[in-house]
């Protein structure tokens, strides 16, 4: 299994001193999310590690992981950096955001499922808000399910009446067939280009969730993962101080 860290961002919401440091180089009580992340990985067998750099490429550290540079990064969103790498995308692969930090044991739960695309899912989700200004609920990257959880919606701010909304973490565990059907619906879609792509401007514009959207209107079946564990996503000095309190 191979791990793909989309790390093309940068802490542009974190204050002058990071905003030109990309997101995955912030120290969390002394040790950079990167190594975090690396250091979770390894612990569950997962070597082979692919990051995708941006802006300031040449300020990651010179360590055992495959550097693939998104060159084209101010012209594309988070899909389009992912799509940089998918030489790589093949095989079993965990794929994952650069700024999230999580525990060894949210990532077995991840990595042990049985599916071909699944996607990891906070149903506890709303506790992490509280008092979270600076990045409020309205943020989130929600998914509903149904009462048989399956995957209906994944977008930001899902209103719904039911308790079967939860929050995509920015992890996706593929098999070596969700690999190949991730990178051709892609391939199609850039050969049949549409006005506007789910929540996106455009596919350029577009987001992983409104790749996982797209998987899931064309009937394929996307697996949640329903995690429970230690797990946070750094956008903020507020998210950072949270952090900070959680992992030591």
């Amino acid at each position: 299994m191979k791990v793909i860290i989309i790390a093309a961002g940068t802490g542009t919401r974190l204050g002058k001193e990071v905003s030109k440091l990309p997101k995955a180089l912030l120290e969390v009580n002394g040790q950079t999310i990167l190594s975090r992340q690396i250091s979770i990985l390894k612990k569950v067998g997962i070597e082979e590690i692919v990051v995708i750099t941006g802006p300031y490429a040449e300020k990651f550290p010179p360590i055992d992981v495959n550097y693939v540079n998104d060159a084209k990064h101010n012209e594309h969103d988070v899909l389009g950096s992912l799509l940089v790498a998918k030489d790589y995308i093949q095989g079993d692969i965990v794929i994952t955001y650069s700024d999230i930090l999580f525990d060894e044991n949210v990532l077995r739960q991840i990595i042990q499922q049985e599916c071909d695309i699944g996607i990891a899912i906070d149903m506890d989700w709303k506790q992490a808000y509280e008092g979270r200004t600076l990045h409020p609920l309205t943020e989130a990257e929600n998914v509903l399910l149904d009462d048989n959880k399956n995957v209906l919606k994944i977008q930001k701010n899902i209103k719904s009446n039911t308790d079967m909304v939860g929050e995509f973490l920015g992890l996706i565990k593929l098999s070596s067939h969700g690999a190949k059907i991730l990178t051709d619906e892609f391939e199609y879609l850039l050969a049949n280009p549409t006005e506007t792509f789910h929540s996106a401007i455009s596919l350029k514009k577009a987001y992983i969730t409104d790749l996982i959207q797209e998987l899931v209107n064309s009937k394929l079946v996307v697996t949640p993962i329903l995690i429970s564990g230690n797990w946070c996503e750094i956008d903020t000095n507020q998210d950072l101080e949270r952090a900070q309190k959680m992992f030591s």
